[in-house]
């Protein structure tokens, strides 16, 4: 929590500027530390409201990040490490996820997906993932989470289709993390052809958060996101902004010389929406190491 005072760390004094320019209703953030009475994010909220943002509503239940499994999953002959957990993290909460709203969030009709497993996802990849022996009855489809978030928002009410994927890469020829990846992007395309055992709501809803998945370059299975992208029910803003890489304009992180700059988040609003205007706030080019941008789009109903 000390890092969220003023002045503590420029990557994160860099994200409070890019949230403060997009002023935004609802707030999806991703790779924010999780604590079991909320105080990570108590403290983030108060920061905010001493910014002029007030966002009083907030779902942020424990994400699967740092959860043990029990298993010695990358198998170098050590149990309970960061690689072993249900999703990278060195302890319970790291690198979770909260949604923040200047609107009520109806968190009783919420459905939260995150402990579903793997192996119970439709046409999963699982069973090339060279797990160990009864991994496969514990390991979850979600490294983080997947939610289903109703918003109570002056024009009705909207869903918040939100997760954040695990990157398709930090495994070996088995491709586990690109297998799963693309499992996670691909369970919103069974959830809406009803293939699950829980259907979505009637009211319009947004698709949203960390892909970690560019559909044009970059390591993963691309038609992963790809088959969300050109699905008819949903709409791809593909929003730009000043500031974003030349070589790739869409791109919502630039991992330097290295990589270089990826599409890797998204927002996708249901087709029966209508987009009014999208774009991406990067920060200030003085910052160092990897630099990523806060994705907005502003909604209306039809």
């Amino acid at each position: 929590m000390q890092q969220l005072e003023p002045g503590q760390d420029p990557q994160i004094e860099a994200a409070f500027a890019v949230i403060s320019e997009a002023a935004a209703d609802i707030l999806l953030l991703t790779n924010l530390d999780w604590d079991y009475h909320g105080e990570t994010l108590g403290a983030l909220q108060a920061r905010l409201a001493g910014q002029g943002l007030d966002y009083p509503f907030a779902f942020a239940p424990q994400p699967n990040t740092g959860l043990d499994t029990g298993f010695d999953l990358d198998g170098n002959g050590r149990f309970g490490e960061a690689r072993d957990a249900q999703g990278y993290g060195w302890f319970t909460g790291q690198h979770g996820m909260a949604l923040l709203s200047r609107f009520p969030i109806e968190a009783e009709a919420t459905q939260d997906f995150s402990s579903l497993l793997w192996r119970d996802v439709p046409q999963n990849q699982i069973s090339g993932a060279a797990l160990p022996e009864g991994a496969e009855d514990v390991l979850r489809l979600s490294s983080t989470a997947h939610w289903d978030v109703p918003v109570q928002t002056p024009e009705g009410v909207l869903h918040l289709w939100a997760y954040a994927a695990t990157p398709p890469v930090f495994d070996g020829p088995e491709d586990r993390n690109g297998r799963r990846n693309a499992d996670e992007n691909r369970f919103w395309l069974h959830y809406l052809n009803g293939t699950l055992p829980q259907k979505p709501a009637p009211e319009p809803f947004v698709l949203l958060g960390l892909a970690n998945l560019d559909p044009n370059r970059g390591e993963g299975k691309r038609d992963a996101i790809l088959d969300l992208l050109i699905d008819p029910r949903l709409q791809d803003p593909a929003p730009k902004g000043p500031g974003a890489p030349a070589s790739n304009p869409t791109a919502t992180a630039d991992f330097g010389e290295s990589i270089g700059p990826l599409r890797v988040d998204y927002i996708l609003p249901a087709a029966d929406l209508t987009v009014l205007d999208a774009g991406l706030i990067w920060p200030a080019p003085a910052q160092k190491g990897v630099k990523r941008a806060l994705l907005w789009v502003d909604l209306a109903r039809r």
